[in-house]
């Protein structure tokens, strides 16, 4: 890679740390957070699924946000958004004014999730799974940050708003270094492509318009592959949300600290930004994507049949494995989306709308969760679930041979 990309790479991993924050920071919090604004299980597990819900409907519309404003200046608004619900939260005396700002912030991560990777596809057009990977990577280190040191926030000021809004600072660094990258470098898919199609204007002409002629006539609402990557997407990336927002609850009710719950969550993120990073790494010299992505779904399925049956022998196992399965799943999925298109506006599309579906999915796992806990006062029945989708997933990972790209899209 060249020192340029480089560059690029480290801003969007700054970019990345700010996605996850937003979600981990509350659930070590969980019990005093409740304590102090009277919100149920079911209303505290909305503070997880709400960022995820807008996650989800806000990928839909991307296409819409790069037409109208672009990917730089997408990206910034989302930073704001993130940065400005993050400060919201000082000032947030009630349940109802906590689900806002995790509105306001999930509608950011959104446009950020779903602009990046055409960045990406064309500013590391040879190293994708390397640039997604450390994306990816990123998301997950963000939201091992979030649970270590929002307890830390929170217990060194005496106020469990400081450990919420304390993440509002590293979104406006983030947003400097964008602002910063992209006014002195250009847009950030305009560069690379621009300069390419003026080079082979006389002869790449009739190519480029074909090309550009499909992606217009592309509608991944019309396309079974395009659900079926983001069912997908949304149902492994439910064992995520689930653990996010109810793991510390979960050890809570063992005996565990707040602090030891939080440091568990933050360890299993740790693994998950790990794995995001080296399994599309390992995965990148093969065009079959399907052996890592059932090497990542059997330690999902591991770690959370090691919760249910012993959860208080090795927690740190439990979870470690588990978080390894879901960073390297999750990042490998949007890899093996991007394979199935060379072109980027195809790809955005199809990234775009798999996330847009799996995201509204992975947001209810929580929230049956929740029900579930109420339901029957703890979180084995949950986990059980949680275990019955990823075998499910298992099975669906057989339908991605590459031989199937082409006539799926």
């Amino acid at each position: 890679m060249t020192l340029h990309q480089f560059v690029w790479l480290a801003v969007i991993v700054v970019i990345g740390i700010n996605l996850r924050p937003l979600l981990t920071s509350i659930s070590p919090l969980m019990a005093t957070i409740r304590a102090d604004t009277g919100l149920s299980f079911f209303g505290a597990s909305l503070l997880t699924s709400l960022p995820v819900i807008a996650m989800g409907i806000g990928a839909f519309g991307a296409a819409a946000l790069t037409r109208g404003v672009g990917e730089t200046r997408g990206v910034a608004l989302g930073l704001q958004a993130i940065a400005l619900a993050c400060a919201a939260r000082w000032f947030a005396s009630s349940g109802l004014t906590l689900l806002a700002t995790a509105l306001l912030a999930g509608a950011g991560v959104a446009a950020i999730q779903a602009l990046l990777p055409a960045v990406i596809k064309q500013r590391f057009p040879a190293h994708v799974p390397l640039a997604m990977g450390v994306f990816s990577a990123s998301i997950m280190g963000g939201g091992g940050l979030g649970a270590r040191l929002s307890p830390w926030v929170s217990q060194s000021v005496q106020s469990w708003h400081a450990g919420l809004a304390v993440w509002g600072l590293p979104a406006c660094v983030a947003l400097a270094c964008w602002c910063g990258l992209t006014r002195r470098g250009g847009a950030g898919t305009g560069g690379a492509g621009s300069n390419a199609g003026r080079a082979g204007a006389g002869t790449a002409r009739p190519a480029a318009a074909s090309a550009a002629a499909a992606a217009r006539s592309f509608s991944p609402w019309r396309t079974p592959r395009a659900w079926t990557l983001g069912l997908y997407f949304g149902i492994v990336n439910g064992g995520y949300t689930s653990l996010v927002a109810w793991l510390p609850a979960f050890y809570q009710q063992r005996g565990v600290s707040v602090a030891g719950s939080g440091s568990l969550l933050a360890a299993m993120t740790v693994f998950q930004a790990a794995s995001a990073l080296l399994l599309p790494l390992a995965a990148a010299s093969f065009r079959d994507r399907r052996p890592w992505l059932l090497l990542g779904l059997c330690a999902q399925l591991a770690g959370v049949l090691g919760l249910i049956v012993m959860p208080d022998a090795a927690p740190l196992l439990w979870v470690g494995v588990a978080g390894a399965g879901l960073g390297g799943v999750f990042s490998l999925t949007l890899v093996t989306a991007m394979d199935h298109s060379a072109d980027h506006r195809i790809t955005a599309q199809l990234v775009a709308f798999t996330q847009g579906v799996g995201f509204i999915v992975a947001a209810l796992a929580p929230l049956v969760a929740g029900v579930v806990r109420g339901w029957s006062g703890g979180f084995g029945a949950a986990w059980i679930m949680l275990a019955g989708c990823i075998a499910a997933m298992m099975a669906v990972t057989v339908l991605f041979s590459p031989h199937s790209y082409s006539r799926w899209l």
